[in-house]
């Protein structure tokens, strides 16, 4: 899976698993607010490409339904959505934040609000205290 990239329909599906666990195409589709959704051979030719790609795996048959599994991790996928991010802008945080905020997609008070939690999340690690999300 490592290097592989997912559309956005694609990343839109594996979300739906990490939400719901094993299920089929059927239990996804359904799964998905009434504005996302679309045929189930679609969603279905997503959830194929996603097993091709080692993101999902299938675990069972039950009936004609197969059901499928998240094969990689929420957290892993995440951080290297972020890494090639930071990528486009020369692996420089300032330069993507600056961006963010540039096209106000992000506040200075959102900005300073992440600043507070970091500074509270490293103090907490120092006295041995665990992070909590």
């Amino acid at each position: 899976m490592a290097g592989t990239r997912l559309s956005k329909a694609e990343a839109r599906i594996l979300e739906q698993y990490w939400k719901l666990g094993s299920s089929s195409v059927r239990e996804i589709l359904e799964s998905l607010p009434e504005e996302e959704r679309v045929a189930y051979t679609t969603v279905q030719t997503l959830v194929y490409r996603l097993e091709h790609k080692g993101a999902l795996r299938r675990v069972k048959k039950i009936g004609n339904a197969q059901i499928f599994e998240a094969a990689i991790d929420q957290r892993e996928f995440r951080g290297g959505l972020v890494r090639d991010l930071l990528d486009l802008f020369g692996g420089s945080p300032r330069l993507l934040v600056s961006n963010l905020l540039e096209t106000g997609t992000i506040a200075l008070k959102d900005l300073k609000a992440l600043e507070g939690a970091a500074v509270s999340g490293k103090a907490g690690r120092r006295r041995g205290g665990k992070r909590h999300a």
